[in-house]
């Protein structure tokens, strides 16, 4: 997969890879994205992990996370699922 860049410097992915990694249509994926249920989150990488970033995006208890090369292609996936409602161990 290729992440693209828009003018302005944000990442581009296609909805349509995106919908599938999520087990979404696209248009259920669009829905999301027009409701405002997906956020994302760009991490630049620091140290051994200079040149990188790590792309992120969130649907309810999913997040998909890339890591990216300098040339914007993914060198990494993975999908993470989160247990919602689930407490946090006391100490």
């Amino acid at each position: 997969m290729f992440v693209g860049r828009a003018e302005n410097g944000d990442f581009v992915v296609d909805s349509f890879e995106i919908a599938d990694r999520f087990g979404l249509s696209l248009s259920e994926f669009r829905r999301y994205m027009q409701r405002g249920s997906i956020t994302s989150c760009v991490e630049v990488g620091t140290a051994n992990h200079e040149g990188t970033r790590r792309l992120s995006l969130r649907l309810g208890n999913r997040i998909w996370r890339a890591v990216l090369d300098d040339e914007n292609r993914v060198r990494h996936e993975e999908m993470t699922f989160l247990r919602l409602g689930a407490r946090s161990p006391e100490f």
